[in-house]
């Protein structure tokens, strides 16, 4: 059997976890997290492919998390999609800024989150 890509999902809301993880659920391998300082430590120990970031969570927020891992020589390929609520264009000035590799906001529609990932996942091999 194939392994399946590992994609980490970090959102503070039990809700929004559950709802972002579900279209990942047939194809890809996914750890989640609950706020930015979980989310780093599993990007170390579980090296996933894709990282799916919230931004306003406790302890570390998505901008924090995503610099954190863009800086890092080890983690620095990891392909990152911040998804939030944050809807200004500051905002995804800003998470562009940090490194990340997509920027989308909530609500949000399951097939692109599939078809961003997708494509990001396709850049890296």
């Amino acid at each position: 059997m194939m392994n399946k890509i590992k994609v980490l999902i970090a959102d503070d809301s039990p809700t929004q976890l559950t709802m972002i993880t579900e279209p990942f659920l047939d194809n890809y391998d996914v750890i989640t997290a609950k706020d930015g300082k979980e989310a780093l430590e599993k990007a170390y120990s579980e090296r996933p492919a894709l990282v799916v970031l919230d931004v306003i969570m406790p302890k570390h927020n998505g901008f924090q998390v995503c610099r954190k891992i863009k800086k890092n020589e080890e983690l620095k390929a990891m392909k990152i999609i911040l998804l939030t609520s944050k809807t200004q264009e500051s905002d995804k000035y800003w998470g562009m800024k940090q490194g990340a590799d997509a920027y989308m906001t909530k609500p949000f529609d399951s097939q692109e989150l599939l078809s961003i990932a997708g494509e990001l996942l396709a850049e890296r091999s």
